[in-house]
């Protein structure tokens, strides 16, 4: 689905990853679900692109829901992950994530995510292959130019990725505008946090970047600009 000129999303709002494509070629943000494989090659195939003119994969954080087809493209196509090393050991499945921070929970809207995350291949995730680290402060040779913010909180390694050239903010799991968890929409807290209180200090690194769209890992695209998104996530969190 085409977000704006460059930007994509594949798969529901349930579950996000994105792509941005150039004239360099597609670089893409998260790797949602295993069974997003299929979703990537149809999104590319509408766009007349196909995974050859892939040249990257950008991890924000290395939760299962967000590590998907990673293992598949680094199989068949070669290309690594870029992901922050504090999250090496989740990408590869070495750790699990506590049964803590999870918040709130209503029936209904847990149980749409996980019998989507089922459907999608989420019960059987598979550690990612070749990871590349990124840090603070880079920005990445790779179509759309990518600038990493680390943003700790929701796992240690999380990031923001700012590329200016779709005027997009991708933030992962440090924002939700449709929590998996309860179903309330708009900028907030996303759950299995595991340091809450340091998700929203983090916050802090990315409120004078300028970009129009905020892009979460789960909820719809968010287009009221990153400082009102991150006032929304504050006050939310202070309720």
């Amino acid at each position: 689905m085409q977000i704006a000129e460059g930007l994509h999303r594949i798969g529901s709002d349930v579950v996000n990853c994105y792509l941005v494509v150039d004239g360099d070629g597609v670089t893409i943000i998260d790797a949602g679900l295993p069974r997003y494989w299929t979703l990537l090659r149809n999104e590319l195939a509408q766009r007349g692109l196909t995974l050859d003119d892939v040249r990257a994969l950008i991890l924000t954080h290395g939760d299962s829901d967000h590590i998907g087809f990673a293992a598949q493209l680094s199989r068949e196509k070669g290309i690594p992950a870029y992901l922050h090393p504090a999250d090496f050991d989740r990408a590869r499945l070495e750790v699990k994530k506590p049964n803590s921070g999870w918040g709130p929970i209503k029936v209904g809207p847990m149980a749409e995510f996980l019998w989507y995350s089922a459907r999608k291949g989420g019960l059987r995730p598979r550690p990612v292959g070749e990871l590349r680290p990124i840090e603070d402060g880079q920005v990445l040779d790779v179509p759309g130019s990518p600038r990493i913010i680390h943003l700790p909180g929701h796992t240690p390694g999380s990031v923001a990725v700012h590329v200016p050239a779709v005027d997009a903010l991708f933030l992962g799991d440090t924002m939700t505008t449709r929590n998996v968890l309860t179903g309330a929409t708009g900028p907030k807290p996303a759950p299995f946090t595991l340091e809450p209180r340091e998700a929203i200090a983090s916050l802090a690194r990315i409120e004078e970047v300028d970009a129009t769209w905020v892009l979460p890992g789960h909820g719809p695209a968010w287009d009221g600009g990153v400082a009102e998104a991150v006032r929304l996530i504050r006050h939310a969190a202070e309720q």
